[in-house]
């Protein structure tokens, strides 16, 4: 359920491609979480083990991991092309696959979030990264709707 929710969450914020390392050999029952049938819109690569690992070039792997040397996520300025890759559930990413990401992230939390939320976290902190967005407003609240008329002076 949870590879279902993040190949959704991938497939809604616009991934290139999605991709697994040794996944379950039922795979396909990611469908019964992935609502918008990802399969049928985005590439999925699904890679036998690490080394098997292909990316395009100049894409830079991100690995998302509470490690003590990882960067904390709010601080992390995400490179324009990258390919996230998230230890499985109850699990962590293998020395290995560490050692081949250019980048490893952590999400500041208390103790480790499930992995189909932690994707999300991640996939949404990069859209408000990289989006284009102008800074927060200083004020709770968003930015003042566009107004056809000047305000009227208060009597």
């Amino acid at each position: 359920m949870n590879l279902g929710a993040l190949m959704r969450t991938a497939h809604a914020f616009g991934a290139s491609f999605f991709f697994t390392i040794n996944a379950h050999p039922k795979v396909r029952e990611a469908y019964n979480a992935d609502t918008s049938r990802s399969f049928d819109h985005v590439p999925y690569y699904p890679w036998d083990n690490a080394d098997a690992l292909l990316l395009p070039k100049g894409c830079a792997l991100v690995g998302v991991e509470l490690t003590d040397d990882a960067v904390e996520l709010p601080r992390f300025m995400h490179p324009q092309a990258a390919a996230y890759v998230l230890g499985r559930e109850r699990g962590s990413l293998s020395p290995a696959l560490l050692a081949r990401c250019a980048h490893v992230v952590k999400i500041p939390t208390k103790f480790c979030v499930n992995v189909g939320l932690a994707g999300a976290i991640v996939m949404y902190d990069r859209l408000l990264a990289l989006g284009g967005y102008p800074a927060r407003p200083i004020m709770p609240g968003g930015p003042p709707p566009e107004m056809s008329e000047p305000p009227r002076a208060r009597r």
